[in-house]
């Protein structure tokens, strides 16, 4: 992994312990939040001994580091050239928050790890979020913050059918479909709201009305399920369960290579879950219920009239 070793916990949590050794003798009880803070609860152990025992020549007896000015941990060739590929996403830009200036001439002559051009995703539709879009960018980062510091928004979007309704929602977290390469806002609302797709929204903004905000309640999920039979060949059921990962599912053995999967979804992603199984070809039937057999006798229908 670009990153696993030279910045793992123990490299980050040691670089923090001689920041603060370079100005002050650092205890054993400092020492030992510090780890905690930045490290894992067994880390302690490890850290504190090889430190305090001068295992690690880094710490005098005295709780002072050898070193003169506080450690700096900059990037290798690798990890730089990798971090300007993910630069070039244009979803970063949602996330951007100005730690990095690519920008300046250091990354400029950086060349990417990889490029757009050295792949080709097949099985994603083509009309996702547009993540250039100024008003897109703004609605994403003042959610991001509303999440991140639990205020109401009110937003100004379009319905499935089109018109344009107000709501005033509490955002609890944000969701990725894959396959339609779009987020949505998952939220508490009070008569509308509870799911609602980023791409359609107009406008948002700091809700700056009265208290009832505070009895905002969360939507329903339409949950619903799926139920498929499995013959797996070419280790079908591994990459089926990795496909499925961030699905709640179940798996049944039924023989030697056949096994039922249960798969609970929201209804936003049924499309998506469809999608998922026609890839997986003859090696998966669905088997309930008729509404998602339907689904699929629909989709290869129109496969088959689009020549795919």
């Amino acid at each position: 992994m670009i990153f696993s070793e030279l910045y793992s916990a123990y490299y980050h949590t040691v670089a923090e312990i001689l920041k603060h050794a370079t100005d002050h003798a650092v205890g054993k009880e400092e020492l030992r939040t510090i780890i905690k803070e930045n490290a894992f609860e067994e880390s302690v152990m490890n850290i504190e001994l090889a430190l305090m025992e001068e295992r690690w020549q880094l710490l005098k007896a005295d709780g002072i580091t050898v070193l003169k000015k506080k450690p700096k941990m900059p990037f290798t060739m690798i990890q730089k050239r990798w971090i300007k590929a993910i630069s070039l996403d244009p979803r970063m830009k949602l996330f951007q928050d100005g730690r990095i200036d690519f920008e300046q001439d250091e990354w400029k002559e950086i060349e990417p790890l990889f490029t757009s051009e050295d792949y080709y995703i097949f099985d994603k539709y083509s009309d996702g979020d547009d993540y250039n879009d100024e008003n897109y960018i703004r609605n994403f980062r003042l959610i991001l913050d509303a999440i991140e510091k639990q205020y109401p928004l009110c937003i100004e979007t379009y319905n499935h059918k089109g018109k344009i309704v107000q709501m005033v929602l509490l955002p609890q977290y944000l969701e990725y479909s894959e396959k339609d390469d779009k987020f949505r806002l998952i939220g508490q609302g009070l008569k509308l709201g509870g799911t609602v797709n980023l791409g359609r929204i107009i406008h948002c903004e700091k809700y700056a009305g009265d208290e009832k905000w505070k009895s905002l309640h969360r939507i329903p999920s339409r949950k619903r399920s799926v139920v498929f039979e499995l013959n797996d060949e070419r280790s079908a059921l591994e990459r089926v369960l990795l496909h499925f990962a961030h699905f709640e599912k179940q798996a049944e053995r039924l023989d030697g290579k056949h096994y039922k999967i249960t798969v609970n979804y929201d209804k936003d992603d049924e499309t998506e879950i469809v999608i998922r199984i026609l890839s997986f070809g003859p090696m998966i039937k669905v088997v309930a219920p008729a509404h998602f057999e339907n689904l699929i006798k629909e989709r290869l229908i129109k496969q088959k009239s689009c020549g795919l």
